[in-house]
């Protein structure tokens, strides 16, 4: 990486440290999920956001070795046992969860509790696998479907694998890896984002619209899910089937990006000047191509490398906020169109992704995934 990406890097870093700094003390432990006017609100104990502020939190910590930010995150993670004891509000999210926080704070300190959340914690999302159709359990109250958000929450199955050398959790992982890759990828690079299966049979019964246009669209940050996702499987696995899927997904989200490369909400919505777009896919996927960058050829790497930096300057430049007026870091966040639930907003997954992009490109690549 040339010494210009480095410096602007670098100077992004500070300017995210410094405000991370001031809101850290206005959010505090809590459970920070979308913004209004500004503010963000506190979602509900269970909901699936609450790793990524602690997550930003390790970061922080990292960068800058401010025991503030440590302090912070750990408050976050032991508020998080109550859904851990409770049990019967966990679902497939428990990686978005426990990754960002109790692994995060493992990996980082060796803390030993930590190390057992994570794994409590990978032993309920291994739980949720359906042997018949290969997949994981999304939701509590629909015991067919499998969600692309899910290739996110594997990593804390890899990880744990490693941990106790265990491979089941492994193959449960990889399982599910393989169920994506069959019944989730079109021809095209683009991604359902829901597959309904009989639970018995296992056979493929509906595709659900989901998050997206249509079920037929191309839901964004779904397809960042799938970037990211197929990447971290290669990386833990180096099985190159997904190497190749985490590729054709992107050059899918690539080809299609906007002049200012920050995606619409759907790539097949009917775009006007009322389209919401979402910094938190372009974030997302930004942190998956940089991923990719690591494991291809040098001739191959420009084209995941480049693609990367154009979204996080166009983030930066068009996008971020990095003074004090509003918590969130990164604006235009679209979480949930058909339902219109927080659209055009600061969303905390979004400002994770950046933070951590940017990370990376300081030289911090070691992932809390």
């Amino acid at each position: 990486m040339n010494k210009d990406i480095q410096n602007w890097a670098k100077n992004t870093q500070k300017r995210i440290m410094d405000k991370l700094s001031i809101t850290a003390e206005q959010i505090g432990p809590g459970r920070p999920h979308a913004s209004k006017d500004g503010i963000y609100d506190n979602a509900d104990i269970n909901w699936w956001t609450n790793g990524f502020w602690p997550g930003i939190l390790w970061h922080a910590y990292r960068a800058t070795k401010d025991e503030k930010f440590k302090n912070i995150a750990e408050k976050c993670e032991q508020n998080l046992d109550e859904v851990l004891s409770g049990y019967v509000h966990t679902d497939h999210d428990a990686g978005f969860l426990w990754s960002l926080s109790a692994v995060a704070n493992y990996k980082l300190t060796g803390n030993e509790k930590s190390r057992v959340r994570g794994l409590i914690a990978a032993n309920y999302l291994a739980g949720r696998f359906n042997l018949r159709g290969g997949f994981i359990r999304a939701w509590n109250w629909q015991k067919g479907w499998a969600i692309i958000d899910c290739m996110m929450n594997l990593p804390l199955l890899y990880w744990a694998s490693d941990a106790v050398d265990d491979p089941r959790y492994r193959y449960v992982a990889m399982a599910h890896a393989d169920t994506v890759l069959r019944e989730f990828f079109r021809g095209d690079g683009s991604v359902n984002h829901i597959v309904e299966f009989d639970i018995h049979t296992g056979e493929v019964t509906s595709i659900p619209q989901g998050q997206g246009y249509s079920p037929s669209s191309a839901w964004a940050r779904g397809t960042a899910w799938a970037i990211y996702g197929m990447a971290l499987s290669y990386m833990y696995t180096k099985e190159i089937r997904y190497l190749d899927a985490a590729k054709r997904v992107a050059h899918f989200f690539i080809s299609n990006m906007p002049e200012d490369y920050v995606a619409y909400w759907d790539f097949r919505v009917p775009v006007d000047e009322n389209t919401p777009k979402d910094s938190s896919a372009a974030a997302c996927a930004a942190s998956g191509l940089l991923e990719i960058s690591r494991f291809v050829q040098e001739g191959e790497k420009e084209l995941y490398l480049g693609n990367a930096l154009k979204i996080l300057k166009s983030l930066t430049e068009n996008y971020a906020v990095f003074d004090s007026s509003k918590q969130e870091i990164l604006r235009a966040g679209t979480a949930h169109v058909p339902q219109n639930q927080n659209i055009n907003v600061g969303l905390i997954y979004g400002d994770y992704f950046y933070v951590e992009a940017i990370e990376k490109l300081c030289g911090n690549s070691a992932l809390f995934w």
